[in-house]
């Protein structure tokens, strides 16, 4: 459900503005209405901004190089100086990067030509001859430059010819080959310098790992101060100025359960205020406000939007079908076992926060657990063909049923009576919030539509049940069929002509009568992805014991030696996939087939108190 909320109008003298907000972000129940912080930026807060970024970026850099970290505290001051330390200390690792990438090119080129003193040159210069280094492809080389120009070939590679000159200093020529360029210093030495380079690169790679260790707590805390900064400057532009920047007001929404902790720190300050409750129009901050177990499927209802001026809360709706569409699509009790176990472990070792999503994945498991025992499945095993009680037997959903004439499988006949429910319910949900929020004037349309398909849904079910004699359902059917019509071709606006009216209601019709077919038959995918899982499950058990039959002896060892990989491979494999499509495709039921059909848009804004944030 969603929380009910106060609309808080404050007016503050300018001079206990920023006080004042102190004393707001203390209390902690206010979402303060946002005006002109998404367009005016002071350059406090653009520096506040650079600051931040620089500061998650550097965070990340370490977090990448940390193994660990330790517990370190320090203030401000101490995290700008650890901020530039490690910054420098990336620059350093950088340039080290570049002079390796450079010496590395420099090696490269050196190494055709072999080790030699470059000195030789100035005692060749000064002995009147020059010597010139060329590249050419080795079937350009010409044998007559050796005669011409003293042409000796250092080497071959690469079908590439690398040769030199030796001639009188003051002998200009050109040869149809490269110049090659060289490096001013020796192979030798450039070997050498690599070394240095490198033994520096692991020196500043041990200093940054070791300042990652010592700073990242430090630079955590810090980039969480930076931000409350940057909140605290954004509500400052928030306060609209009046009277010549004398008054400032300020607009904000307040739950109704945080009501008295609000007026506490209201009553104590110097400002104005008036609370009222929120009126229809308004732009209201959305709080859900539900019990334990519905709570942890909230993450489903953000993951889409937060409900808007007119939508209720999806929220419990989505929990238990969400949790029963996962449970079909697992399809297998032992692979309940295994998530329940692993949220267990895991809510031990994530610790607190991650603990709601470790109880949301134990839920999941309980109702895989139960769902697959009545599918009759236990690791891949049908417990249908297993030696349990005839008794248990009995709740097993397994086999065939005949209908109108024709044998279905039970467990697909399940996935689309569920479907039909799902829908049904999003249906009513449509009529009932159209008509909170429109009056049910504007609704006739969408209460026709739920008369013809749940309406029609529930008397056909209850005539195929023999519930109800056939006369009854035959008028039964007859009547809400016609006020259905009513309500869908000559009623759906009442503002409009008759004939509009019914233009767009055969327009509704076409879609609706597409729609909803299409619709319930995305529910056979919760049987055909259990069928698949459970399939899967077999065929590992089937393959792990093909290893152990027939096999004696020391083959024996191996082949249980096999046995348990396949079997503890296999299955961890199929789990892991199980859990993408059970995730998934439950998902995609509830966003796309109930949302739709519920008519929710998920288009309102989350409730953000502003606050002291640990």
């Amino acid at each position: 459900m969603i929380s009910k909320m106060n609309k808080l109008t404050v007016l503050v003298y300018h001079k206990e503005y920023e006080d004042f907000l102190v004393g707001l972000r203390n209390a902690g129940v206010v979402h303060v209405t946002e005006k002109n912080s998404g367009s005016a930026v002071t350059p406090e807060l653009q520096a506040l901004l650079a600051e931040y970024g620089r500061c998650e970026k550097l965070i990340k850099r370490l977090e990448a190089v940390a193994s660990n970290d330790s517990v370190y505290t320090g203030g401000c001051e101490e995290a700008r100086a650890a901020v530039e330390k490690c910054e420098n200390l990336f620059k350093r690792q950088e340039k080290l990067l570049q002079d390796k990438l450079g010496v590395e090119k420099d090696i490269a080129t050196m190494q055709v030509w072999g080790d030699f003193d470059n000195s030789i040159f100035d005692k060749l210069s000064d002995a009147g001859y020059a010597i010139r280094f060329y590249q050419v492809q080795e079937q350009a080389f010409n044998p007559e430059w050796c005669e011409l120009y003293n042409a000796v070939v250092i080497n071959k590679l690469s079908s590439k010819c690398y040769f030199v000159t030796v001639t009188n200093k003051d002998v200009d020529f050109e040869i149809e080959a490269e110049v090659a360029r060289l490096s001013s210093s020796s192979l030798g030495k450039l070997k050498t310098e690599l070394e240095e380079i490198s033994a520096n690169m692991v020196t500043v790679a041990d200093v940054l790992r070791s300042c990652a260790e010592e700073y990242l707590p430090l630079l955590r805390a810090y980039c969480k101060q930076i931000q409350r900064n940057i909140e605290f400057s954004k509500v400052m532009l928030d306060g609209e100025r009046l009277s010549d920047d004398k008054l400032v007001l300020l607009e904000g929404w307040v739950p109704e359960d945080s009501v008295t902790e609000a007026k506490a720190f209201l009553d104590g300050s110097s400002a104005f205020y008036e609370l009222r409750a929120a009126k229809r129009g308004d732009n209201v901050p959305v709080k859900l406000k539900n019990n334990a177990f519905t709570r942890m499927y909230e993450v489903l209802t953000k993951m889409y939007g937060m409900p808007g001026g007119t939508d209720f809360d999806p929220t419990p709706i989505v929990a238990p079908f969400f949790s029963l569409f996962f449970a079909f699509c697992m399809g297998d009790a032992g692979y309940g076992l295994i998530l329940i176990l692993l949220g267990f472990l895991l809510k031990k070792k994530l610790g607190k926060d991650m603990a709601g999503m470790m109880n949301l994945v134990i839920t999941l498991g309980i109702f895989t657990t139960v769902i697959g025992a009545l599918l009759g499945t236990f690791f891949g095993i049908s417990l249908i063909s297993s030696d349990i009680p005839e008794k248990l037997k009995s709740f097993i959903i397994a086999g065939n049923v005949e209908l109108f004439g024709s044998t279905y499988d039970k467990q697909m006949i399940l996935a689309l009576a569920i479907g039909v429910v799902h829908i049904s319910i999003a249906m009513t949900v449509k009529a009932i919030n159209s008509t909170v929020f429109y009056g049910f004037k504007e609704s006739l349309s969408t209460w026709g539509w739920w008369l013809v398909v749940v309406g029609g849904v529930a008397i056909g079910t209850l005539s195929f049940m023999s519930l109800i004699p056939a006369e009854v359902s035959k008028w039964a059917f007859i009547a809400i069929g016609g006020l259905g019509a009513l309500g869908i071709y000559i009623l759906n606006n009442l503002k409009r002509n008759v004939f509009v009216n019914i233009g767009a209601g055969l327009w509704d019709t076409y879609n609706m009568a597409s729609g909803l077919l299409g619709d319930v038959l995305s529910y056979i995918r919760l049987f055909a992805l259990g069928l698949a899982g459970g399939m899967l499950g077999q065929t590992f058990n089937s393959l792990a014991m093909m290893v152990v039959d027939g096999q004696e002896g020391i083959g024996a060892v191996f082949g249980w030696i096999g046995f348990g990989l396949i079997i503890v491979i296999g299955h961890t494999l199929n789990i892991a996939m199980s859990c993408l499509s059970a995730f998934v495709h439950p998902l995609r039921l509830t966003f796309v087939e109930y949302f739709k059909n519920a008519g929710y848009e998920g288009k309102g804004v989350e409730y953000k108190p502003f606050k002291n944030k640990e």
